[in-house]
């Protein structure tokens, strides 16, 4: 292995070493992205490569799927025997569609986790109704049972009503605290739109209809 090695120009010589480096890294970023591996490191260094955009065409990640690819069509393209000019050329324009594809996975992936996370600021105005009794003037934490992000879901909540808000009691989330506790205050059902003069008259034909 040496050997055959050692007997490379000095052009395969650089593709063989960007394309197993490369490989490797690329294999160890995709297994710690895609089954939820510690890769903190890994998204600092992304962190300080964004400019800011939700999408990321110059990061770690995508710098690693540039190398690797550049690597394997570059020898792909020697063993061809294609001029050294056109080797380049066609490995990094490789590299550069790689990294577009990588840039448009991770997006996606992001939009599709942030679609996920709950936004406690999204349950303001909602109402819902109270699960666990909650202590008058937040002496003691309930639950309340409201749809957010059209989930419904059992949250923490406290109030400052100066009445405890008992189980079943009608609440609206007034404001939210900054670790995701939501602050309620007693309301009412939202009141049901009334029927209009023409549904009024088709219900009452129906009923008319049931008793014959």
């Amino acid at each position: 292995m040496a050997e055959w090695f050692s007997n490379l120009e000095f052009l395969p010589k650089v593709y063989w070493l960007v394309a197993i480096i490369g490989s490797l890294i690329f294999s160890i970023v995709m297994i710690m992205a895609f089954i939820g591996g510690d890769a903190d490191d890994l998204e600092d260094i992304d962190s300080d490569m964004d400019a800011g955009a939700g999408f990321q065409f110059i990061s770690f990640k995508n710098l690693v799927g540039f190398f690797t690819i550049f690597g394997w069509s570059g020898i792909a393209c020697i063993d061809a025997g294609l001029s050294t000019p056109l080797t380049i050329i066609i490995s990094v324009i490789s590299g550069l569609l790689m990294m577009v594809i990588m840039a448009t996975l991770f997006y996606f992936i992001s939009k599709l986790t942030d679609s996920g996370t709950l936004n406690y600021k999204n349950a303001i105005d909602a109402v819902g109704e109270v699960y666990l009794t909650i202590g008058a003037d937040r002496s003691r934490m309930g639950k309340v049972s409201i749809s957010v992000q059209g989930t419904m879901r059992e949250l923490d909540a406290l109030t400052d009503s100066l009445t405890e808000l008992k189980s079943g009691t009608i609440i609206k989330v007034v404001d939210v605290t900054s670790n995701g506790i939501l602050i309620v205050d007693q309301t009412r059902k939202p009141i049901q739109p009334s029927l209009t003069e023409n549904e009024q008259l088709q219900e009452g034909k129906n009923h008319l209809l049931s008793n014959d």
